[in-house]
């Protein structure tokens, strides 16, 4: 089967998004796939993705990226700032820059990553976003309270998502976390950790990729009270001693 056109990739695109809701510009469009090009190519020297067919990328990237859009909850515009945690290869922080005008951070602790990212914002012409490399604990300690959103997609379990957000969060901010399998376990635990780190959890929405993709839930935690301990612990913490209920 021959390779899509670069014209056909943007209709897919837009045709899938379509589905949530979302309307994509061609303009917009033609931006996300550039995106999407420039990572599949740079993949061929620095290991970003394992998904390299197009069409399926712009499902399990893009489209993946943008449809917490689609939910009622979350209401980003271009007056706003967000980080995306553990960004990759820039998903899905590029992409909601993109279709949102937020101004956004995006943070890996893979360097390689993380120049990439800033190769791919300087040939779109992106202004609203940049990338760097730095731990979501030391960002808390040198940006407290500075975000109005926190995103991540298949980065950690819950709980440590929410840890590593609650410091960077400012009150009345929100955490917007995609998993694709979101076991009762680890909801609890996250449910947990959001009590301890001063967030609530105001949504939760599933849905299922297109041409059956994957299945996915969107959780919302809104910074909404003080936290029970002092943010952010030390380096790892988060991860290796992560905030579970006691049994």
């Amino acid at each position: 089967m021959s390779e899509p056109t670069h014209e056909n990739l943007m209709k897919q695109l837009i045709d899938e998004l379509s589905v949530f809701g979302i309307e994509c510009t061609e303009a917009q469009a033609d931006l996300l796939i550039k995106d999407l090009e420039l990572v599949i190519e740079k993949n061929k020297a620095v290991n970003l993705t394992r998904i390299v067919a197009l069409r399926d990328a712009v499902t399990l990237h893009l489209v993946d990226s943008l449809v917490p859009l689609g939910t009622k909850a979350f209401k980003p515009s271009n007056r706003l700032r967000f980080l995306d945690i553990g960004t990759g290869a820039g998903f899905p922080g590029i992409p909601l820059a993109i279709m949102t005008g937020m101004n956004g951070l995006f943070i890996d602790s893979v360097g390689k990553k993380v120049n990439a990212v800033n190769d791919f914002i300087d040939q779109l012409g992106l202004a609203n976003c940049s990338a760097m490399s730095i731990r979501a604990e030391e960002l808390a300690l040198k940006e407290p309270a500075s975000f109005d959103y926190v995103t991540a997609r298949a980065v950690a379990q819950s709980n440590v998502i929410i840890e590593y957000s609650a410091p960077l969060l400012k009150f009345g901010g929100q955490l917007v976390l995609e998993k694709a399998n979101l076991t009762e376990e680890e909801l609890q635990n996250a449910n947990y950790a959001s009590q301890v780190c001063g967030l609530t959890r105001v949504s939760r929405e599933t849905l299922e990729l297109p041409r059956d993709l994957g299945h996915r839930e969107i959780l919302i935690y809104e910074k909404d009270h003080e936290s029970r301990i002092k943010l952010p612990r030390s380096n790892g913490m988060a991860k290796n001693r992560p905030l579970i209920p006691k049994k």
